[in-house]
């Protein structure tokens, strides 16, 4: 299979591969015969992968995908089957254990993701759905190709929903719309999902991995210092009042201003040419 990224990054398993080009870091959700469903070896090396892509200088965006013709289809339907609950259940974990268990992984993963000081970009080849779909939401900005759909999925496997994908998809329709999508869990194709705005561009199926990357290269190309910042204002408005939210802006803006990034672009208006900004 062509993959369209060259692995040269080390993930630490071949369920999640990784490329760093040109500023962009790929990471490549690898299970296509499961249509890239999570696994308790694809998971940890995601969580893992994003914190060290972090701390890299040569990293200025991570775009996450889907090898195939799926994004993510959720967790692994096939190894959820329940058991009958008979036998010995002593060292088994109690449902409080499960809820812990499941807390800390979301805090690792959906949370971190907002957290992190870089820009996510979704990039949906195909299907994004349950979990896969939250993942995605989770992103700052997502793109598909237009074959590609969404469905939140949980209403079809009798569960409610986890990953964040409740409190993102309702900061981003509405709470009646989040609600039909839980309720009925329907498939949205992606120009229905655009014009929602879940997914921010539709690239044909043909190049859509070309199109996808260059979308994330062109953030990767901008003022690294100030793309941070814009993140870190858009996530305490969406989660503040107004007067905190100009308090940070401005502590923002006058660091920003000092960053040689700043500097380059104000010559470059002076000059009338496009800035070069080097990511300082």
């Amino acid at each position: 299979m062509n993959l369209d990224i060259d692995p040269n990054y080390d993930t630490g398993t071949q369920e999640l591969l990784g490329e760093i080009r040109s500023g962009v870091a790929t990471l490549m959700l690898n299970r296509p015969a499961k249509k890239n469903a999570l696994s308790n070896q694809l998971t940890p090396a995601l969580r893992a992968s994003l914190l060290d892509l972090e701390l890299r200088p040569d990293v200025r965006c991570i775009m996450l995908t889907g090898a195939g013709d799926a994004f993510c289809s959720g967790g692994d339907v096939s190894g959820m089957g329940g058991g009958s609950g008979s036998g010995d259940d002593r060292g088994k974990p109690t449902q409080a254990d499960r809820v812990r268990s499941l807390q800390h992984g979301q805090n690792n993963l959906t949370l971190r993701m907002q957290q992190l000081d870089k820009p996510l970009v979704a990039a949906l080849p195909g299907a994004a759905a349950g979990a896969g779909l939250s993942i995605a939401l989770a992103c700052d900005l997502r793109v598909a190709s237009r074959s590609a759909f969404i469905t939140t999925a949980f209403r079809n496997i009798g569960l409610s929903g986890d990953y964040g994908g409740s409190w993102n998809l309702t900061a981003l329709v509405g709470v009646a719309k989040a609600k039909e999508l839980y309720f009925l869990s329907e498939r949205l194709s992606a120009e229905e999902a655009a014009a929602l705005g879940i997914v921010n561009r539709v690239f044909d199926p043909e190049t859509f991995r070309r199109e996808a990357f260059e979308f994330a290269r062109r953030i990767a190309d901008g003022p690294t210092t100030a793309i941070r910042f814009m993140k870190r204002n858009i996530n305490k408005a969406a989660t503040s009042d107004l007067a905190a939210t100009l308090d940070q802006e401005a502590e923002y803006m006058i660091r920003a201003f000092q960053t040689e990034d700043a500097k380059e672009a104000i010559r470059a208006f002076m000059d009338k040419r496009q800035p070069s900004f080097k990511g300082h």
